[in-house]
Parts: C-alpha cells; structure tokens; sequence
C-alpha cells in the first residue's frame, strides 16, 4: 500500500514508470474534469435546447389534437350552422314585409273587436326601430272589456301566424266590473334587400368612424 511519501517521490516527468493504481486513479480524475468541463462548456446549452424542444414538441403535439379534433367535429359544426340557418329562416318567414304590415295591424284590431273588446287607444309609433334583419315598431294600445275576453284576446294575438309580442300589461277595474288592459304590443316585420344593405352599409360606417 502506497504512503503519502511514495507519492511525493513519483516523477511527473515519467508517469509510465507509476504504479497502476496510481495511473488509474489520475485517469479517473482526468476523466471527471473533462466530464464537468464539457457540462459547464458545451452540454449545458445542448439540454437547455433539448428540454426547450422537447417543451415545444408537446405544444405543437396539442395544437395537433386539437386541430384534429376540429377537423373531425367540422361535419357536426356544419350541420349545426344549417340547422341555425334553417330555424332562422322559419323565424324570417312569420315577419311581415313591409307591405304585409297594414293587414298584421288590422288582424290585431280585429282580434280585440271580435272578442268584444273597446279599443280606446291603438297608437302605433311614429317611427320604427330597425335592425341588421328586421324592423320593430310597438303599438300602445288599451281596450276594456270583461276578464275573460282581455284574456282570449292576448291568447288570439299569441296565435296569429305573425310574430307579435304583448308587453307591459297593466289591468285597471273601470265602471260597471269592466276592466281596462293597457299593453304594448310589439310588431316585427323583415327587411327588404335594399334596408338589409343599408343598414349593413350604416354599421359598416360606423365602425370606420373615428373614436373620440
């Protein structure tokens, strides 16, 4: 076994000439040095890389799922969007056009006289309120009568082929055990191709505007 002082005494100029032991153990050290040299120089940087493109491999393996789960859903999406077409376009169809609204307002005066009702106001808005598909224009209205035809008349406005909606009902006793209903009946009707570009033309302007 080699002492401290065996180990002064080796040449460094003629390591052959050193025990085997010895020569193992410096090649052991050498060895080390250079492992941690090569970390510290140049292995770090590689496994920051390498983590990096592993964390980047997963982000883009979840964008992949997910743009495959999209592509498969794309069928369902499509049908539903034909669906939503569909009930949309049944909704269009129970509007009025324009021409039609004089007869809906008629057919909402007719609904009250045949159940007996007194129309004492039947006031349609001076103006209307449009949308991007169609136009409102609410009715103030009031009539009296006993409760049971008020509340056949609301029931016939309800079943008419057109949309028509009663709003703010307020019932009042009158003379005699009449009642007095005042509502706002709300009338919907679509626009025509010319107002459906316009008011597309008028959001699409108001958009450009400048914000203040």
């Amino acid at each position: 076994m080699m002492t401290l002082d065996d180990i002064r005494r080796l040449d460094p100029k003629n390591i052959g000439s050193w025990p085997a032991p010895v020569k193992l153990g410096l090649l052991l050290i050498t060895l080390v040095v250079i492992v941690i040299a090569s970390y510290f120089l140049d292995w770090s940087n590689q496994l920051e890389a390498i983590h990096a493109a592993a964390k980047k491999e997963l982000a883009l393996r979840d964008t992949f799922i997910d743009k495959k789960k999209q592509a498969i859903d794309l069928d369902a999406y499509r049908n539903q969007l034909a669906e939503v077409e569909k009930s949309f376009g049944t909704l269009l169809k129970q509007l009025p056009g324009k021409s039609e609204m004089e007869a809906l307002l008629t057919d909402i005066n007719q609904a009250g006289l045949g159940r007996g009702l007194q129309f004492e106001l039947f006031k349609p808005a001076a103006q209307e309120t449009l949308t991007e598909f169609y136009a409102e224009r609410p009715i103030n209205i009031r009539v009296t009568g006993n409760y049971h035809d008020i509340g056949a008349f609301a029931s016939d406005i309800a079943k008419l082929s057109r949309i028509v909606l009663l709003q703010d009902i307020s019932l009042t006793p009158n003379k005699d055990g009449v009642l007095a209903m005042d509502a706002v009946a709300k009338t919907y009707r679509y626009l025509d191709e010319e107002e459906v570009a316009q008011q597309k033309k008028s959001a699409k302007d108001k958009n450009k505007a400048p914000k203040k």
